[in-house]
């Protein structure tokens, strides 16, 4: 019997490949740079400033990941100096698409957040 893709990994088993891409899209610059570039393509530091607070050491090799995973497409073009314009794949902008929809409701929810670590804060 054959097993469907969806059935074939399993991501909490240790040895499954989706942890590394998970891990990719859910960190913390990983999802801003999904994003960010699910508003529209930017080029290496504008996408920099749009994410505030990353190094450009971290942001180069979160989108090298992305790039990896096939979320991200890096275009490199032959000018001086060198622009480099990235972009989401269709399979990035789905997947933006579903981790936005996490950001909305995490931002929507943050009045409960916040009064749930001051009572947690209160009490130890």
């Amino acid at each position: 019997m054959e097993t469907s893709p969806r059935e074939a990994f399993d991501v909490f088993t240790r040895t499954c490949p989706s942890r590394s891409t998970l891990e990719h899209v859910t960190g913390r610059w990983g999802s801003l740079a999904l994003g960010a570039l699910r508003e529209k393509p930017l080029r290496f530091n504008e996408l920099r400033r749009r994410i505030d607070g990353v190094s450009e050491k971290m942001l180069s090799q979160t989108l090298h990941a992305l790039e990896r995973d096939g979320l991200v497409h890096r275009e490199a073009q032959p000018t001086n100096p060198p622009r480099v314009d990235y972009s989401l794949t269709p399979l990035g902008g789905d997947t933006a698409e579903r981790l936005l929809a996490l950001i909305e409701f995490v931002e929507g929810r943050m009045p409960e957040v916040l009064a749930a670590q001051q009572r947690y804060d209160q009490r130890h």
